[in-house]
């Protein structure tokens, strides 16, 4: 089974077309114009094994903030629509990542409900476009618009391009795990048969 997603959303403010193959290995091209956004997507691919394409134009000229949120609600739409009626998958993942100085932990459900829990605090900034308050931005719309429930916890300050990175990295690796198809599941894991 070949789970698979294609998504465009087109506003005002931003054009996005992202196309998304859960049984992956990392494979396609991630341009946002946003440099660091691209380097967390192709992070995110690699260590959550999905095959993914992301195209998006946007009004840069105001800063990164619509980019982001718009292609993390659009990856949300596809990894919602991968997932159906989520039978089989296991549901729940978990990574700590280290990042030299760096660590960050992510605990995900697959719950369909909404939720993101973010603690730790990132530098004000901006790393390659990125305005590091983004970080949350991403994951809250992801969360809102893929029905995951995410706790992350940037656990030890550092760099804050470490810091990110390892956020992306314990989430991707997370997803990687939730994801996953549990030969022991016959139907949705949940007891009230369906999330």
């Amino acid at each position: 089974m070949t789970r698979t997603a294609e998504i465009s959303r087109e506003t005002r403010e931003t054009n996005v077309a992202l196309s998304l193959t859960l049984e992956g290995t990392g494979a396609g091209v991630r341009s946002t114009g946003v440099g660091f956004l691209d380097h967390m997507l192709d992070l995110l691919a690699r260590h959550a094994r999905l095959d993914l394409d992301v195209t998006v134009s946007g009004d840069l000229e105001t800063g990164g903030h619509h980019t982001v949120e718009d292609t993390a609600i659009v990856l949300g739409q596809a990894l919602d629509k991968a997932l159906a009626d989520r039978a089989g998958i296991y549901r729940y993942g978990h990574a700590i990542v280290p990042m030299d100085e760096a660590r960050a932990m992510c605990a995900i459900d697959i719950s369909g409900r909404p939720f993101l829990a973010l603690t730790g605090e990132l530098p004000p900034g901006s790393t390659g476009g990125f305005e590091h308050e983004l970080l949350e931005e991403f994951f809250r719309a992801l969360a809102n618009n893929a029905k995951l429930t995410i706790h992350i916890a940037l656990e030890a300050p550092g760099n804050a391009h470490h810091m990110i990175e390892a956020a992306f990295k314990a989430f991707a690796r997370s997803l990687r795990a939730a994801v996953a198809l549990d030969p022991t599941e016959t139907g949705v894991p949940s007891t009230k048969g369906m999330l």
